[in-house]
């Protein structure tokens, strides 16, 4: 049996990430956030790794070396968040806000592995005329690294959403990275096809599945799992319902009477998913996307599917809480497809 390839994930949230390189065959030996809720469901959901709870503005690589004895590192994976990056002229300039991004290359200087997967927003690549992007590549480059970058659709790779992120590998070895070819942009996977076997009424955690599986990808998201979690829907106001209930398969504010456009203030509001297309993609929790078909936002457990988690990962903590660690995710089902391209490399 040869040796799986050890990895870290930084900021990993409740564990997309983690979850895709776990399918790959990867093993995490460390996960971390300063989240509580998504470092617990980080924890029950990968028993064989440890996350722990921490600002990693305060961490240093030596300590966690040290204190969690780990030596060696594979592949460094992680999405620190770069929302706040400040920029003079064409470089990232000392500003606390960069600061957690920082934190990500002085993990990767400390522990040297073979390879790094960074994620973000895709806008990252055009933030300062380019200037972010090429000064994380220069950062890595200046530690020994060849670094590659693409934007990358999820949906290309059998997620059933139009999530686009940004990606960064790089590799110890000299060898240029290579970014997977997609695999599904002419069958992509629809949101019917995702959450159809899933039934309209809240369902108690635990138990046994309503309905057959209806779709290969539903089949391969209950992976021989025989029990349904976090299926409890949302209880909407009365005049809610009403309005969702003029809304068309797919549709949004425009197929609403006049007088109800401004009911929300925002452009995204009273949209439908569209049964036939991917779901655009999931947020962390704004509430103004709605089933195709029942008159209610979707729930946990439909949004986890759309992300692309397996039914047998379960979240904890709070209804808002569980949708928030959704919506922060990398869909593992891609996560996994880089992970297997990267271990090609290693």
């Amino acid at each position: 049996m040869s040796k799986r390839n050890t990895v870290i994930d930084l900021f990993c949230g409740c564990g997309g990430l983690s979850q895709g390189f776990i399918d790959a065959g990867y093993k995490i030996s460390l996960g971390i956030d300063k989240w509580k809720d998504a470092i617990e469901t980080f924890n029950f959901n990968h028993k064989d790794s440890k996350g722990i709870v921490a600002d990693l503005l305060e961490l240093n690589p030596v300590t966690v070396s040290e204190n969690e004895k780990i030596d060696e590192v594979d592949v460094i994976i992680g999405g620190p968040p770069c929302q706040g990056f400040s920029i003079a002229g064409k470089r990232i300039i000392e500003d606390e806000r960069n600061q957690l991004y920082k934190t990500f290359v002085n993990f990767v200087e400390h522990f040297k592995p073979k390879a790094f997967l960074m994620e973000n927003v895709p806008n990252i690549m055009s933030m300062g005329k380019g200037a972010i992007r090429n000064q994380i590549i220069k950062d890595f480059e200046n530690l020994g690294y060849k670094v590659s970058h693409q934007i990358l659709l999820a949906s290309d790779y059998g997620v059933p959403q139009n999530r686009k992120r940004a990606f960064f590998v790089g590799l110890k070895n000299g060898s240029e990275f290579k970014f997977p070819i997609p695999t599904t942009t002419n069958n992509k996977v629809t949101s019917e096809e995702a959450i159809s076997d899933l039934t309209e009424h809240t369902v108690n955690d635990g138990t046994p599945y309503m309905h057959k599986y209806k779709s290969s990808f539903q089949k391969q998201m209950r992976n021989g799992n025989k029990f349904i979690f976090n299926h409890q829907i949302t209880e909407h106001k009365e005049k809610t319902i009403e309005i969702i209930a003029m809304v068309p398969d797919g549709g949004n504010y425009k197929n609403l009477p006049k007088e109800l456009h401004e009911t929300r203030k925002v452009n995204i509001a009273w949209t439908r998913l569209n049964s036939q297309k991917p779901s655009f993609t999931i947020d962390t929790g704004h509430r103004h996307h709605f089933h195709y078909e029942f008159n209610r936002v979707p729930t946990v457990r439909e949004s986890a599917r759309i992300q692309s988690f397996p039914d047998d990962f379960i979240f904890q903590c709070s209804k808002t809480s569980q949708y928030k660690q959704v919506g922060n995710a990398v869909p593992p089902v891609l996560a996994k497809v880089l992970a297997e391209t990267i271990k090609n490399y290693l």
